[in-house]
């Protein structure tokens, strides 16, 4: 968050906030504070993140309870009850913001929560009213930073004075353009070094095309135009009234650049600039964690692969070393079937009875391992299926998202790597909540998202007359129409088997195989992994894929319910 960013936030927050009561401090992660402030309009929450990569400053929906018995959220909320904010300062061009907070309003200032919004520097400090500090988001030792190291109980300092000159709006022409002139560097270099509060993308945003040019380079024209951008961006950070910029690029911009200088969309201006920044960052930041965790589960799904393909290629390698039994078996016949063996060759034949019996026992045995490795793949195969699903559901909301594949990958460790875990599954046992909809004839569809789920919705709450789908010979999810409550229509069936094909690894094709089976023709395979039945008949139809998903995205807010894994 730049400071133009920062300086229109304030401009849309102190309407609202000033003056408010504080009510809630909670802690969500590590480097995240919520704040919670009680105004005439209602409940105005806060999101304050000193996060290298993401450090902000935003309004949020109301969140959901968490982090509230974290040490500093607890310090903050024992600090700060029941006071009212009364300032949101700023000064200059840095990027600190103050909130200063009395027990009422019109009192001395009593407590300050400073916001440093620096990149890898950021932080956040709660201060006493002589300014100590009595709680921060992140201590800095000496070893850390020999400029300014901070800890608790020490006295505020702020960051070291920034470098260039103060924007200015009553500096001349002349004399803005022969700073920039000083040095022979691109355009948005030199405005970067020469002024305070200039950061890349606004830079970039001044500059236009002209970003990489020398400044030595540039034309009379092209210098009317950059100091017409620039007195355009000093009077937006005086404006009482700013609006968000989405540009194609997927960043944005905040009353810096006019429309007509980038392809960009501008949002509904009902949405206040903060909140709305909020959900942007917000946005962000799932579909982060979302690749995030999908990169990490896929990794170790690989490492599982790679393991469990080396053990059956051992194992089906040992196997046909057994089908050297019968050639053993007739090499003792041949020594004991001599006129007059010896005793080394009695001695011998007998080593190799053994030998050829202990290959013959070791055949079951090892056909049992081989099954198992075969089985331990296609459950990797299958959570695979399960992660390009949730990868690819932007018919659904990203928390919900998030939270499916959080399940999975706790599934997959008790099922792949279970050493050690039992008290933990004790502990994490709880009903599964598969996806659910609506059919057209109102009868309800249930779809399995992992394996624990496809076992529930298939063999544990499956009643006589619901029909079973899954894709033909493809990984995917068991889906389940629940016709027991009622007569299935032709669109019923359809819209199963579209979703069957939707939840498989063959959605990228235009149709797809599914069979359609009565819950009575499936069967548990016992010491299976969950999830995996076998079926007897059924009937094989064919899916649409795309159908499944436009289903999906029309049913997502009325009828569509995922309670997460």
């Amino acid at each position: 968050m730049d400071l133009t960013t920062l300086r229109a936030v304030l401009t849309d927050l102190r309407p609202q906030l000033l003056p408010s009561r504080f009510e809630k401090a909670q802690q969500p992660d590590s480097a995240t504070l919520q704040l919670g402030f009680r105004s005439l309009q209602g409940m105005i929450w806060l999101e304050l993140s000193w996060q290298a990569e993401a450090a902000r400053m935003v309004q949020i929906p109301a969140p959901p309870r968490q982090g509230a018995g974290s040490t500093l959220a607890q310090q903050i909320q024992h600090s700060l009850r029941q006071m009212a904010l009364i300032g949101l300062v700023q000064q200059g061009y840095e990027r600190v913001v103050e909130f200063q907070l009395a027990p009422r309003p019109g009192d001395a200032v009593s407590r300050v929560i400073v916001l440093e919004l620096m990149g890898r520097h950021s932080n956040l400090l709660l201060l006493d009213q002589e300014r100590r500090v009595i709680a921060l988001g992140r201590q800095v030792r000496d070893y850390q930073s020999r400029v300014r190291p901070i800890s608790t109980s020490d006295r505020y300092t702020p960051p070291p004075a920034l470098q260039g000159h103060p924007p200015s709006s009553d500096e001349s022409f002349e004399r803005w353009r022969d700073r920039l002139r000083l040095l022979p560097l691109p355009l948005r270099k030199a405005l970067q070094q020469t002024y305070q509060g200039i950061s890349p993308p606004l830079a970039r945003n001044l500059a236009g095309p002209e970003s990489n040019t020398p400044v030595d380079e540039l034309s009379s024209s092209a210098w009317r135009t950059l100091h017409l951008s620039w007195r355009q961006w000093l009077n937006s950070l005086e404006a009482p009234q700013h609006h968000l910029i989405e540009n194609v690029d997927g960043s944005y911009s905040i009353g810096v650049v006019p429309p007509s200088h980038s392809e960009a969309k501008e949002p509904p201006t009902s949405t206040s600039l903060a909140l709305h920044l909020g959900k942007w960052y917000r946005e962000r930041l799932d579909q982060r964690d979302l690749d995030r965790t999908c990169q990490e589960l896929c990794q170790r799904l690989q490492r599982w692969q790679e393991k469990e393909d080396t053990a059956l290629s051992d194992q089906r390698n040992r196997l046909a070393a057994c089908d050297d039994s019968h050639d053993l078996q007739q090499k003792a016949d041949a020594l004991l079937c001599l006129r007059s063996p010896s005793r080394e060759e009695v001695d011998q034949a007998q080593k190799l009875y053994r030998r050829a019996r202990k290959l013959r026992r070791s055949v079951a045995v090892l056909k049992g391992r081989i099954a198992h490795h075969t089985e331990r793949l296609e459950l990797i195969s299958g959570s695979e299926s399960f992660i390009e699903d949730l990868r690819a559901a932007a018919w659904q909301d990203m928390p919900s998202r998030i939270e499916a594949l959080t399940g999975l990958k706790r599934e997959l460790e008790d099922l792949l790597n279970p050493v050690g875990r039992q008290g933990q599954r004790r502990q994490q046992q709880h009903i599964p909540q598969p996806l659910e909809l609506q059919s057209p004839a109102g009868l309800s569809i249930q779809v399995g998202r992992n394996h624990r789920q496809n076992e529930w919705i298939s063999l544990r709450q499956a009643r006589s007359g619901d029909l079973w789908f899954h894709a033909q010979e493809c990984p995917g999810s068991h889906v389940v129409l629940k016709s027991s409550a009622g007569l299935a229509d032709e669109d019923d069936l359809q819209l199963a088997c579209d979703l069957a094909a939707y939840f498989s690894r063959a959605r990228g094709n235009v149709r797809v195989a599914v069979v359609m089976v009565a819950i009575e023709q499936l069967q548990r395979i016992t010491g299976a992994a969950p999830g995996t039945v076998r079926h007897s008949g059924g009937d094989v139809r064919w899916g649409d894929p795309q159908n499944g998903e436009a289903q999906l995205r029309r049913s997502k807010a009325p009828t569509l319910t995922e309670r997460g894994a």
